[in-house]
């Protein structure tokens, strides 16, 4: 390694599209030569960030990473799916979200996912992510060298978090990791794991994103978090609208919490001398997040690859991700930035 160099984990959170704004985030760290991407856990569009970052990262190095992500995010931006409402893609105005979660056309195709299940297509069924995720050059995406990477999906049958990893990861677990269960028939795959073949549904129900495969000794003990769903709200939802956000804020959000909540736990038992120090001692969690600008969004803007809404994410992505360098780079390897107390309290 470098000397100067500071070696991190990337913990991808999930969120439609609006994982436009992790993109920004990593490009900006890709940016800085003196920061090594040694680990990545991903859910959703975490899970197709992370994969197009390492197998862009091992084909071309930092500049074949962010080739590799801008290729990624403009695929995304083309999607024509009704389920995925295309025909609002193109709107441009600074109260985009407003303008998509109060349309007509968004109201109709809510109600459509709610009253119609995505098996009733019959064979007429297609998953829009395929041809994208299918893209992907899978050899260096699961190759040993670079980034360890490790994508999150919920197994169906008994509600648990399936972490896949090595050549584990194909298309048919990525879709997995990014299946909405009311917009996509589950993926299935065969499972070494329970010799069944399992049926699959989003990562983000147990694991937005999984933190637990980043304790590997071998990686190092700094676990950035890309957030993209706003922890706090303020006010109480009322219209459907808000209630319908809010829910899939707070449900996306449980699992993470969970977890910071046993780090926390563990880290308390240590400073106290209850228990002896091992992995989780070391753990040094940080976060990069702009929730003003997603307070802003909603639900609906994840479903719709806006090409305003993605650029103003990637940009918004940027800043972020500079702010955090700014305050906070010579805290990587030295201690934890966020407030573990105030985040879960």
């Amino acid at each position: 390694m470098v000397m100067g160099v500071k070696r991190i984990n990337l913990a991808l959170q999930g969120g439609g599209a609006h994982g436009a704004f992790t993109w920004g985030v990593l490009d900006r760290i890709l940016e800085d030569e003196q920061i090594e991407i040694a680990g990545i856990s991903g859910t959703s569009a975490g899970a197709l960030n992370g994969a197009a970052l390492k197998a862009g990262m091992i084909s071309g190095g930092r500049a074949g990473a962010r080739e590799n992500l801008d290729w990624l995010w403009e695929k995304v931006g083309a999607v024509a799916d009704a389920r995925l409402v295309h025909w609002m893609r193109n709107i441009a105005t600074d109260r985009v979200a407003r303008a998509i979660e109060y349309s007509p056309a968004y109201a109709l195709a809510d109600a459509w996912a709610r009253t119609v299940s995505p098996y009733s297509y019959g064979p007429f069924y297609s998953n829009p992510l395929r041809p994208i995720v299918e893209a992907f050059d899978y050899d260096r995406v699961c190759a040993d060298e670079g980034p360890a990477l490790f994508i999150c999906a919920t197994r169906v049958r008994t509600g648990k978090i399936r972490v896949f990893s090595g050549h584990e990861v194909t298309t048919d677990a990525i879709l997995a990791s990014a299946c909405l269960p009311t917009v996509f028939q589950a993926v299935e795959i065969d499972d070494p794991e329970t010799g069944r073949r399992e049926a699959f549904w989003d990562g983000g129900y147990t694991g937005n994103p999984a933190l637990f495969p980043l304790f590997d000794s071998a990686l190092p003990d700094d676990i950035v978090i890309i957030n993209i769903n706003p922890l706090e709200r303020e006010g109480t939802p009322m219209t459907p609208q808000q209630i319908q956000n809010r829910i899939n804020e707070i449900s996306f959000n449980s699992s993470l919490l969970r977890e910071l909540r046993a780090i926390s736990f563990v880290q308390r038992l240590l400073a106290d001398g209850s228990l002896t120090p091992g992995r989780m001692s070391r753990v040094l969690v940080h976060m990069i997040a702009d929730d003003a600008l997603m307070n802003e969004l909603s639900v609906a803007t994840k479903l719709v690859p806006n090409a305003f809404l993605l650029d103003r994410l990637k940009r918004a992505g940027r800043a972020a991700a500079e702010r955090f360098l700014a305050a906070h780079r010579d805290d990587l390897g030295r201690v934890c930035t966020v407030d573990m107390a105030a985040m879960i309290g």
